[in-house]
């Protein structure tokens, strides 16, 4: 392709991709949105299509993917575009599962294309600043406190309290793939307490106990129905001094001096980070945030709580 811009188009059209998606190709000369695959919908200003098939069939000519739907449904159309040979960017989880996601990674290196699995909330300022801070330092305990309100954040987004939608691990996932980013050892989960409304398939709330390196304590606090400010935060002991990472990353601590804020480029990163793979012919595939969530359903005692309505 040379110097030309990537051809992209967007596949579900929802509110993370009108609030973050959109914004972010518009300010992103390396790509050029030529079309939009969603059922809810046609954009104004691009062509848009109910499938994938169907802008394929079209004759418009894509290069890459990205994909913003629901976890559930995202691997069958991550498969299709590497079957036609696109780049895939996948929004956050990457897939329902962590062997969907090994199989993606497969058939991407042998269609030759670029499969990016994205964890936008590693892109926040001080997620890299806090890395090499805690790479010089023993980790001694951390504390995690992840809290929203479901109905300002994702108003009725019934999706996700579906099965394979992951309630609370949807917002919850954000914190684990910074937590898999800036500590220097193994995270495993050791136990979990998950919240269930009685008329939902997917946890409202989750209480997570991880060990680090098998030595330093890892709690990690779940909040899908916190109608206070919002509450983002990361707190790591370590032998030396504490760190603290605020409001999703963008705030950084050092034993409660302030060290760095910064605004939201999250999103101009990832697509940033997806021109640079497809322009060198690489991958960026982790999974680990999710094999996390995966063993806390696999581990979670299971509790049940009141109905939930939007």
């Amino acid at each position: 392709m040379g110097s030309a811009a990537i051809r992209l188009a967007l596949v579900g059209v929802g509110k993370i991709a009108r609030d973050q998606h959109l914004p972010a190709l518009t300010r992103n000369p390396a790509f050029e949105l030529v079309a939009a695959v969603n059922r809810d919908g046609p954009l104004t200003h691009v062509s848009t299509f109910t499938d994938i098939a169907s802008m394929l069939a079209s004759g418009i000519e894509v290069d890459a993917v990205s994909l913003c739907t629901p976890p559930a449904c995202r691997y069958e159309l991550a498969r299709e575009a590497i079957n036609a040979e696109l780049h895939v960017m996948l929004e956050k989880p990457p897939a329902a599962s962590v062997d969907e996601v090994h199989d993606l990674e497969q058939r991407a290196q042998r269609r030759g294309v670029t499969l990016y699995t994205t964890w936008h909330s590693r892109e926040a300022a001080g997620v890299e600043p806090a890395r090499e801070w805690l790479s010089e330092r023993k980790v001694q305990s951390v504390r995690v406190t992840w809290k929203e309100d479901i109905r300002v954040w994702h108003p009725g987004q019934h999706w996700i309290l579906q099965a394979g939608g992951m309630g609370v691990f949807d917002p919850g996932i954000n914190a684990l793939s910074i937590l898999t980013r800036i500590l220097p050892g193994r995270l495993a989960v050791r136990s979990a307490t998950l919240e269930y409304p009685c008329n939902c398939e997917s946890p409202i709330a989750a209480e997570l106990e991880m060990s680090h390196d098998g030595d330093a304590r890892v709690q990690a606090s779940f909040d899908f129905l916190y109608s206070g400010t919002p509450c983002w935060d990361i707190q790591v002991l370590t032998d030396q001094q504490t760190l603290l990472l605020a409001d999703g990353g963008s705030r950084l601590y050092i034993d409660e001096t302030p060290h760095l804020a910064a605004a939201d480029q999250e999103y101009a990163r990832l697509y940033q980070r997806f021109a640079e793979l497809i322009a060198i012919g690489s991958s960026d595939v982790d999974s680990s945030p999710l094999q996390l969530v995966a063993d806390a359903f696999k581990l979670g005692h299971r509790q049940q709580t009141a109905a939930f309505h939007f």
